[in-house]
């Protein structure tokens, strides 16, 4: 048996195959060489389990997972409209490839697709392990097909309209100017007007925005529905309850850092996101990194997330294939 194999250990729920393990047929092939012979496997692969993750092959350098990800026929994209610091790794076969969020090394970063508090989205999502960590660090997975699924259908039906994110630019969140990737007002209310997303300034050079967003989408290809939104990390019971506490006291709830509604604006109770966790929860996919590691995810089938962790890590990102549904709402 494939020693890399052997080795592949994982905690999954019952009937899960995430994700599919492909490995060299030489211990340690150029991982750029041994793309075409994958190619089909891997397109196969993304829609029926959802994501892969290639270990064992050769991946010496920034460049060689930039140009592996470029080779799937989609230019990179830029992290835009973020809602975690990232930066820009170098490369210098081009760009488009980041660190992953920059949270401190304690904090976990719960299940979700990216870039789903938005109405555009990359389809595909690649993570390289340069570092592994000694201790925890792992990136957990998850069927978005199952969470749907498992979600009861009750409150799919509560958002079946969308959901609606507000948010608060300023000293408790990352600042517009990093965001929105600018020092302009006028790019900013362009970048508004052009996402469906009402703006308002507000005092100390400060913003507010508020985008009606999907709770649920139906994939391009499959056509299957997925839970795919990210209301739950924007929700403030997503915050610790002392912290929540300060924050709804200082600010008051339309003047939270981020926030989440349903689409007429109504307040969402957090029982409903203790039940929406539990689903996420319960579908959880996860292994350890090893260096060299690449796991390439279908964004919309899978939701990705971070444990905590000790000691050096670096995993870094690349994102392609735009969607979106600006005509939808």
């Amino acid at each position: 048996m494939n020693e890399t194999l052997q080795r592949f250990e994982r905690k999954a729920p019952a009937g899960s195959l995430l994700p599919q393990l492909m490995t060299p047929a030489q211990p340690g092939q150029d991982l750029l060489a041994a793309l075409p012979p994958l190619r089909r496997d891997i397109d196969e692969a993304l829609l029926t389990t959802g994501g892969v993750l290639l270990r064992g092959f050769g991946v010496p350098d920034v460049e060689t997972f930039q140009r592996f990800a470029s080779a799937f026929g989609h230019p990179l994209l830029k992290y835009e409209f973020a809602s975690t610091p990232r930066s820009a790794v170098e490369a210098s076969s081009g760009a488009g490839v980041y660190t992953s969020t920059e949270y401190p090394a304690h904090q976990s970063i719960p299940l979700h697709n990216e870039q789903a508090y938005t109405r555009e989205w990359p389809m595909k999502i690649w993570f390289h392990c340069v570092t592994a960590s000694p201790e925890g660090g792992e990136t957990p997975i998850a069927d978005s097909r199952a969470v749907y699924r498992r979600i009861p259908a009750r409150i799919r039906e509560m958002f079946e309209p969308g959901i609606l994110y507000v948010r608060n630019f300023g000293e408790m969140d990352v600042p517009w100017q990093k965001v929105f990737n600018t020092e302009s007002r006028a790019e900013v209310e362009a970048f508004c007007r052009h996402a469906r997303m009402d703006w308002e300034w507000k005092e100390d050079d400060g913003l507010r925005t508020r985008q009606l967003c999907q709770a649920m989408e139906s994939h391009p290809v499959t056509g299957e529905m997925v839970w795919f939104n990210q209301a739950h990390l924007f929700h403030i019971s997503a915050r610790e309850p002392e912290e929540r506490e300060v924050l709804e006291e200082v600010y008051g709830i339309e003047n939270l850092p981020r926030n989440t509604f349903f689409a007429d604006g109504s307040t969402i109770g957090d029982d409903i996101f203790a039940e929406v966790r539990a689903a996420l929860d319960a579908e959880t996919v996860s292994f350890p990194w090893e260096q060299g590691d690449v796991l390439m995810l279908d964004n919309m089938l899978v939701a990705h997330a971070r444990s905590p962790f000790k000691g050096p890590r670096k995993v870094i990102v690349a994102m392609a294939e735009p969607r979106s549904n600006l005509d939808r709402f």
